[in-house]
């Protein structure tokens, strides 16, 4: 499912993000009106075309729509022709059991990746049974010795919900419900360089003093900028790539397929 990392010393490392993309345990499985399935294959045919030697590919969670074993099945089946080291985390929709027995043998859920000069740290911000996130205390324990076993490093932490307002009213109450804990955290180490999520179905880059915070796109259906209320947006599915230099830089960008056309169903209620 993952393949050790040949870096050479000072190379820039290049992560992919996949996030949210709500796959069924049925292939022809649709949210909102869009086959997931097919819109996810379609966005890792065009990371195939785009980006040579990555190093790490992130699935930042709501991997599932139904939280099926075999919506995970899915998922690494379409991923894994990649061929790169691959993390994964759970997100609001994600079934965590269901994710392990899926990833049962392998380093998928592994939450600390060094790479380079660089540490990547994954959490879990997800609530069995709730919409919104949270950090519990085992994973600001986490995220506290992964950034103090490790100052030398430049350091990506990453998981599901936004910390922060993203200019959607109807998202505000759906995000991590302890942001001040998590940056309280984040703020004691200078070594930490940005903060990675999903669940925002959309573009998010700002700074937060010395902290780049961002967010990215679904493979599937995207959420519309500064909506109210629930809106689907127009902008087609995609991914977020990172180029991570040795001296603490960050280059990303976003990529989003074409030709896929589809009507909204709002009959469906939710996401």
């Amino acid at each position: 499912m993952s393949r050790p990392s040949s870096l050479v010393p000072d190379r820039p490392v290049l992560l992919v993000q996949l996030s949210d993309s709500h796959l069924f345990a049925e292939p022809d499985g649709k949210l909102l009106g869009m086959n997931t399935h097919d819109s996810l294959e379609k966005v890792v045919e065009q990371v195939r075309a785009e980006q040579q030697d990555i190093d790490l590919i992130l699935a930042t969670g709501d991997l599932s729509q139904d939280g099926s074993v075999a919506s995970y099945r899915h998922f690494h089946e379409l991923t894994s022709g990649l061929e790169a080291t691959t993390r994964w985390f759970p997100g609001n929709h994600d079934e965590l059991p269901a994710m392990r027995e899926a990833c049962a043998g392998s380093d998928l859920l592994q939450p600390v990746v060094d790479l380079g000069q660089w540490r990547i740290i994954l959490l879990d911000s997800s609530i069995p049974g709730a919409v919104p996130g949270y950090l519990a205390d085992d994973q600001l324990a986490l995220l506290e010795k992964a950034l103090s076993e490790a100052p030398e490093r430049h350091h990506l932490v990453c998981f599901h919900h936004h910390p922060v307002p993203i200019g959607c009213k109807w998202m505000e109450p759906i995000g991590i419900r302890n942001p001040d804990a998590l940056f309280a955290v984040l703020e004691r180490h200078a070594q930490v360089r940005a903060v990675l999520w999903g669940h925002v179905h959309q573009e998010f880059d700002r700074q937060r003093g010395d902290i780049r915070l961002l967010a990215s796109p679904s493979t599937c259906v995207q959420f519309a900028p500064g909506s109210e209320e629930f809106q689907v947006g127009s902008e087609a599915p995609g991914y977020r790539w990172l180029r991570l230099h040795a001296d603490g830089r960050l280059e990303t960008g976003v990529s989003r397929v074409t030709g896929i056309d589809f009507e909204v169903d709002y009959s469906i209620k939710g996401y």
